[in-house]
Order: structure tokens, then C-alpha cells, then sequence
């Protein structure tokens, strides 16, 4: 199916701005507990930042990828490069004086590099939003100041009981969603257990991350068995490439299929939805390359009755300032995956997002409303990618 183009969001226009110069900054921040998917363990997050100075203002991206090719084909020393190598020689070709609206046109000439695409526009778009004076939410259009939080629960290395304790503290804190992750072997028994523990009224979910195999009897057996726990969503069962098999088995469950990695533009969305693969939509602004793209997503599904939510990578502030700012706006119904900062990190880059009454408060500064510190830069590798 050739899945038709949704329009292109009307955003507020901005004043074009000179970029005088752009700089990657990279620094290492440990988790406060290891985070296991069925791609792999994280103790730490190897942060790649964007720091923008344009009309005497600055402006920061984060690039969401991991250190390994492992949730999709982007890893963090490629986007460095094709930042270097590429990116950012192409959005100054036709010269330095750009409005932020142009940045995904100016990139549409380089295949793929979501990431280091999204975190590019970011960093822009804040520092032509800081020189206007205008916070990024109002930008994009927000309808609310405060956004409902769930939280993402790797597997344990404790297994069953370290998993119901981390659930138990977190419903504690306050937030109003569980997404659990599973992979083969680890499913059946910690759901039931989990479910058991929170009860048939508080919002449950799993995330595969494409970790079962559409066509073995077992992987199907243990899916149909979760199928039987109330569970608000099954986020992506199977690969991303497979959205036939996802279609064909999502008629067996009564649980709403989610997709994330499957899904890279509003092409996707759409052909996923109308072919019954995707039942839900998880929008990550950095899996799609950005903000722009994003309310494509988002426009797209709620035309056709579809509803979205904002996913996380594990960001610092810089890049949880944008997804917050995105889950404001019309249409994310769903809580998404915009924890508190003290979820992942002792110490944030950035001033910490709280979470107070299962919520946090959207930035109300200008542009995404939050910088790093600079003592918590200290010691980062620096890369200058375009000089004064």
C-alpha cells in the first residue's frame, strides 16, 4: 500500500536567523539502576548534544541515540560523524541564514539518520524560539501545562520480586501508567505477578521491543496468554520490518497493538493503521526525525481515529524539555514515557523535571525551557562543526 501524505503541520513562523556556530558536546551520565531490554543492558547514557548559537541566542538538541545499533540502525559515534560529515554541511549549503521551518527541507537530500536529523531541528528551532523570545510548547501548539507521566521498567537482574518492588515504588511516586518490559522467556509469569500486585484498575503495559517471532508457536503461546490480563497495550511484538505479521496476528488479541519501532514517518503510521497492524502509536520525535514530522504523525492518526502518545530513550533534560513540550499538545491522549528525572539520574544535565500528582509541569521558559548546567558539562568532548 502506498500510504497517501498527510499535510504538513501550519506552525507559527519564526524570524530566519544566522547560525554562527554548532558544537557536538558528549558526556557520559550513569543511571541510578541498569536498564535491561531484550536489546541489551544500559548502565549509563553516552549523551551527544547540539549546541546551536544563532542570533545571539543558543539553542540545544540531544541526539537519542544508543552506543550500539541495537533499537534501530543509529548508534551514537555514527551520528557524531554524519553530523560532522554530512548534516551540517548540508543545512549550511545554501547558506547560514535559515528559519527553523526550513531545517527538515534542507536535510531531505540525506537518507535515514532520524536522530541526528531530530536533534539538529531541536537545537535550531530553540535558539531561533529563545531569540524571538517564544517557549517551544506554545510553538507547537500545547493545550495543557502539565503532562501525565507513566514510566518504563526494564527487566530486573533480580528478577520477579526486584520487578514488583520497582512497581510498587514507582505507583507510590505517583505515576499513572506501568510499561513493563518482556522478551521470550521472561513474559507470562512477572505479568501475572505484576498485575496481581497493582490490581485490574491501573494501566498496564508490556513492550516487546520486536523481540518474539511472529511464526514460533511458542513466542504466539505466551503473547495469547498475556492476552488475558487487561493490559492497556502490547507494544511491538515483532520486528519493525514486520508490519504484515503484526497485521495478521493482531486480530487474535483483544489487547490494542502499539507500534514504535515500525514506524519512522507518517507513511508508516498511516499504512500500519489502515492495514490493522497498529492499533495505538508511539511517537518518539527522534525515531522520526523530528518535531515537524511528529505532528504529521499525530495528524495523520487523529484523523483516523488513532490514538498517540510521546515515547522516551532515556533522555537528560535537553531532550526531555522537547518530548514534554510535544506531549502537551492536542491529540497525545495517552500518558507517555516523560518520567521524572530522578527515574534515570541522580544528577540531571539540566534542572530536573519533577514529577508532582502523576504529572509533569511543561517548561515555561523560552525555548525548550531548559539548559545544561555547565558544571555538569564539565570534562564533555567538544566538537566544533561550524566556527563564527
Amino acid at each position: 500500500m502506498n500510504a497517501p501524505a498527510d499535510p504538513t503541520p501550519s506552525l507559527p513562523a519564526l524570524p530566519a536567523v544566522t547560525l554562527e556556530a554548532v558544537e557536538l558536546v558528549r558526556v557520559r551520565v550513569p543511571l541510578v539502576r541498569a536498564f535491561t531490554t531484550s536489546f541489551g543492558r544500559q548502565t549509563e547514557r553516552d549523551v551527544l548534544l547540539i549546541r546551536v548559537e544563532a542570533a545571539g541566542a543558543t539553542g540545544w538538541g540531544e541526539v537519542v541515540t544508543t552506543a550500539a545499533p541495537r533499537y534501530n540502525e543509529e548508534f551514537t559515534d555514527g551520528a557524531a560523524l554524519v553530523l560532522r560529515d554530512h548534516l551540517v554541511p548540508q543545512l549550511v549549503a545554501d547558506g547560514r541564514t535559515l528559519g527553523a521551518a526550513e531545517v527538515p527541507g534542507r536535510l531531505a537530500g540525506i537518507v535515514g539518520h532520524r536522530m541526528a536529523r531530530a536533534a539538529l531541528e531541536v537545537a535550531v528551532l530553540d535558539a531561533g524560539l529563545r531569540a524571538a523570545g517564544r517557549r517551544l510548547a506554545d510553538h507547537l501548539g500545547a493545550v495543557v501545562d502539565r503532562v501525565p507521566a507513566g514510566v518504563s521498567v526494564g527487566i530486573p537482574d533480580g528478577g520477579i520480586g526486584e520487578l514488583c518492588t520497582q512497581v510498587a515504588g514507582y505507583l507510590d511516586e505517583g505515576y499513572l501508567r506501568i510499561k513493563a518490559k518482556i522478551e521470550p522467556g521472561f513474559d507470562l509469569a512477572p505479568m501475572r505477578a505484576l498485575r496481581e500486585l497493582v490490581g485490574p484498575d491501573v494501566d498496564l503495559q508490556v513492550d516487546a521491543n520486536a523481540a518474539y517471532d511472529p511464526d514460533d508457536a511458542r513466542h504466539l503461546a505466551a503473547l495469547d496468554a498475556l492476552d488475558e490480563l487487561g493490559l492497556t497495550m502490547l507494544e511491538q511484538p515483532f520486528a519493525a520490518n514486520r508490519i504484515g505479521d503484526h497485521a495478521r496476528h493482531a486480530a487474535r488479541w483483544r489487547t490494542p497493538i502499539c507500534l514504535d519501532e515500525s514506524i519512522h514517518d507518517v507513511h508508516d503510521a498511516v499504512d500500519a493503521v489502515e492495514r490493522g497492524a497498529a492499533h495505538i502509536i508511539n511517537i518518539k520525535l527522534g525515531r522520526v526525525g523530528g518535531l515537524v514530522e511528529s505532528l504529521r504523525i499525530r495528524d495523520a492518526c487523529r484523523a483516523r481515529g488513532v490514538p498517540v502518545w510521546c515515547g522516551g530513550m532515556l533522555e537528560t533534560g535537553v531532550g526531555r524539555a522537547a518530548n514534554v513540550a510535544l506531549a502537551a499538545c492536542d491529540g497525545f491522549v495517552l500518558p507517555g514515557d516523560t518520567s521524572a528525572s530522578d527515574r534515570y539520574f541522580a544528577t540531571d544535565l539540566t534542572d530536573p523535571f519533577v514529577l508532582e500528582d502523576g504529572h509533569l509541569a511543561v517548561p515555561s521558559g523560552p525555548g525548550i525551557g531548559r539548559v545544561p548546567a555547565g558544571e555538569r558539562l564539565v570534562g564533555a568532548e567538544r566538537t566544533s562543526l561550524l566556527h563564527p
